[in-house]
Formats: structure tokens, C-alpha cells, sequence
């Protein structure tokens, strides 16, 4: 068997998506066979407009459960269970719930989004079940109480206030139209972005729409404002289309955004010719252009030569510190004893050094800047890097 093998099957009346992969290969040994098997959950977007970045989370996870599988030095194998909230904060309890009810399971990769994010970890706080996500950025999350949840990249307090120091000091912003889908994360990052562009006396205009087909009124507005810059917190698939309609109108301001818009599939549904020139800030660098990233070979092995997209390293690096515990901890591992040590992780991971405050924030950030060239996502590396002093 060249790769790991996926079934797909829909658990419940409510249509939720669990993913369960034969990891490791065949063909093993009966000592093997015999060992014991640990369950590793993974919540976030399987299906939906937006359901890229969670596959790309998803794949980062298998990367690191199949090199595992593979490793001699571990009593136990693994197996990945995944539950699809589609983005949607009103399916992340749900979701949570499946992976909950699942005796297996001793920790969670993710949620992905900071909308199911916010409304799941509740229930994995209240049953003591480590959730640790790839990137959900608003900054709140680590403020709300959660007793298991841990991120390993930065809050968008961070991403926005780098956003905005290349806003002025690159760009020569002097008016910035911010505009957010209104979720959690838009509306976590545009504030943030917001608070940051305030300090460097950048005149902003403020609004929110929710994710729309059509995005004629509001392209009609923000044309009026002319801003030297449009910043738009929220997801690629609406990106795409509010780019389409701005550049059909005229627009010539430039277009930035973040993380959430950070993937191939924005210039696919933009199309080349919209999206060209445009800029995304992402506390994630780009795997493909760093050498020293050997995981890189391993995930286009495990997934079908698909290339590391948004959040595949922060997922293969949240998947191999929950691993580390589990080496640690033992065949007798469980939910509690893997919550109760999981705070004391530090590994060096593809993204950073993941070690954790006492918060659940992780310890270090880097902001990285992409732009869309030739048709292609670019990154052009730390923003602090392309601000001259």
C-alpha cells in the first residue's frame, strides 16, 4: 500500500463527516498488530466555500500520524478520526460532541476557525479533552476560560499590528478601508488591525458585511471612500468574489488580507487577472520555500503529491507535540494525564519552537507577507524583514 488508506463515512442525523485513516503501511509485524492504539481527533472545515484550509490542516495531521506509525520506538499506533464542523460556529458543538463520544480519542487537533473554535471548547473543557488548534487567531480565545485549549500560532493581536506597520511604513497608507465577514476571526483581526493603524495616525473606515453572493453595494462603497488600501478579515472564497467585483468596477487601490485568505484557492475563484498584486499577512511561513523543512517530502508522499498548503505545518507540528506526550506518558495514557501534561511540550516543530504559556498561547511569532505574482502565491518573507529601519 503506497499511502494511507481514508474511508469516509457520515456519522449521525446531523450529517457531521468523520475521516478514518489505516495509517503506517502493510504488511507489519504481529508485534506490531499487537500494539496498543491511540485515537487522535481533528475538528474543522472538511466541506463548505472555505474547506481548504481545513484539508490542508487535515493533511498535516495524517503527515504526522503516518511518520509516527512508522517510528520503532513507540508502544502504541495511531489512528485519525476526524469530525467536519464546516466552519460554522453552530456545527462546532456538534462536531466536538462525535469526537467526544468517541472513547478513543485522547486529544484534538483543532478546531480550525475561531467561530467553531469559540462555541466547542466548552464542551472539550468541561470532559477534560486536549484541543489544540492550528489556527484560530482571535485573540479572545486564551481570555474565555477554556482549561485544555492551546494554539500554536499567534493571536491576530500580533498578525494585525504587522499588518498595519507595513500599511504605513510600505505602502504609505494614509486611508485604510477595513472591512470583516463579521465572524469571529474577522472580527477578531480587523480590531486588532484597527488598534494598530489608530497608533500610526492612519485615518480608517470601518464596516462589516456577512458573506453575500453579491458584493456590488459594497464595492460601490468602498470605491467611494478611495482608500489607498482595502484590508478584508476574513475567509478566501468571499475575498474572491468582493475582489472580482472591485476590479470590475474600477477599483485600483490595493488589496490585502489574511490568514484566512491565504490559499491558492483565492486566485482560482478570483481568477489570475483579479487577484494579481494582492497581499497576505499570515503568522504562518510557506513550507515549500524553506529547505530545511524535511516534512515537506513526507506530506506530497502521504497525500497524493499534493503540496503543503495554510496551516499544514502548524497541524503536522500541533499532531507531533501531542505525540511527544503520548511517547512520554506511556501505553497508559488518557485524557487527563495527556490535558495535564500537554503544558509542558517544548519541540522544535517545522513552524517555531512549540512551548506553551501559561495561557495556551504559544511562546514566539513570526508574521510572514505573501503576494500574488504571475498567478502564483509568493511569499516574501517576515514583514519585519521588509521594513527598512
Amino acid at each position: 500500500m503506497s499511502g494511507p488508506g481514508r474511508r469516509w463515512v457520515v456519522l449521525g442525523a446531523a450529517g457531521v463527516l468523520a475521516a478514518v485513516s489505516v495509517l503506517g503501511g502493510c504488511g507489519g509485524s504481529t508485534a506490531e498488530v499487537a500494539k496498543k492504539e491511540f485515537v487522535i481527533g481533528f475538528q474543522g472545515p472538511l466541506s463548505g466555500d472555505n474547506q481548504q484550509l481545513g484539508i490542508n490542516a487535515y493533511d498535516g495531521v495524517l503527515t504526522a500520524i503516518d511518520l509516527a506509525n512508522r517510528r520503532e520506538d513507540l508502544p502504541f499506533r495511531l489512528r485519525l478520526v476526524a469530525s467536519d464542523d464546516q466552519g460554522n460556529p453552530d456545527q462546532g458543538p456538534t462536531a466536538a460532541q462525535k469526537l467526544l463520544d468517541n472513547p478513543g480519542v485522547l486529544a484534538v487537533v483543532g478546531p480550525v476557525f475561531s467561530g467553531p473554535t469559540k462555541s466547542s471548547e466548552p464542551l472539550y473543557s468541561q470532559a477534560g479533552l486536549l484541543s489544540v488548534s492550528p489556527s484560530a487567531t482571535n485573540p479572545a480565545l486564551t481570555d474565555l476560560g477554556f482549561l485544555t485549549f492551546y494554539r500554536v500560532i499567534a493571536p491576530d493581536t500580533v498578525q494585525g499590528a504587522a499588518a498595519a506597520e507595513y500599511l504605513t511604513k510600505v505602502l504609505k497608507a494614509t486611508k485604510v478601508y477595513s472591512l470583516d465577514d463579521r465572524s469571529e476571526y474577522g472580527t477578531g483581526l480587523s480590531g486588532a488591525l484597527e488598534q494598530a493603524l489608530g497608533e500610526h495616525n492612519v485615518k480608517v473606515v470601518h464596516d462589516g458585511i456577512n458573506p453575500t453572493k453579491d458584493y456590488t453595494s459594497e464595492a460601490a462603497k468602498i470605491i467611494a471612500e478611495r482608500p489607498d488600501v482595502l484590508y478584508y478579515s476574513g475567509y478566501y472564497s468571499e475575498l474572491a468574489l468582493l475582489t472580482k467585483t472591485l476590479r470590475s468596477k474600477g477599483f485600483t487601490g490595493k488589496i490585502v488580507s489574511g490568514d484566512g485568505a491565504n490559499d491558492d484557492q483565492l486566485i482560482r475563484e478570483a481568477g489570475v487577472g483579479n487577484a494579481e498584486g494582492t497581499l497576505l499577512t499570515c503568522a504562518c511561513g510557506d513550507p515549500n520555500s524553506d529547505p530545511a523543512a524535511g516534512f515537506v517530502a513526507e506530506y506530497r508522499t502521504v497525500n497524493s503529491g499534493t503540496r503543503p498548503g495554510t496551516y499544514s505545518g502548524e497541524a503536522y507540528d500541533a499532531t507531533n507535540a501531542i505525540i511527544e506526550v503520548l511517547r512520554k506518558i506511556g501505553t497508559g495514557a488518557t485524557r487527563e494525564s495527556v490535558a495535564a501534561a500537554f503544558g509542558s511540550v517544548n519541540i522544535p516543530g517545522v513552524t517555531k519552537q512549540i512551548r506553551f504559556r501559561k495561557n495556551g498561547e504559544v511562546e514566539g511569532a513570526t508574521v510572514y507577507l505573501y503576494e500574488i505574482r504571475d498567478g502564483k502565491r509568493t511569499v516574501l518573507g517576515p514583514i519585519r524583514s521588509l521594513i527598512k529601519p
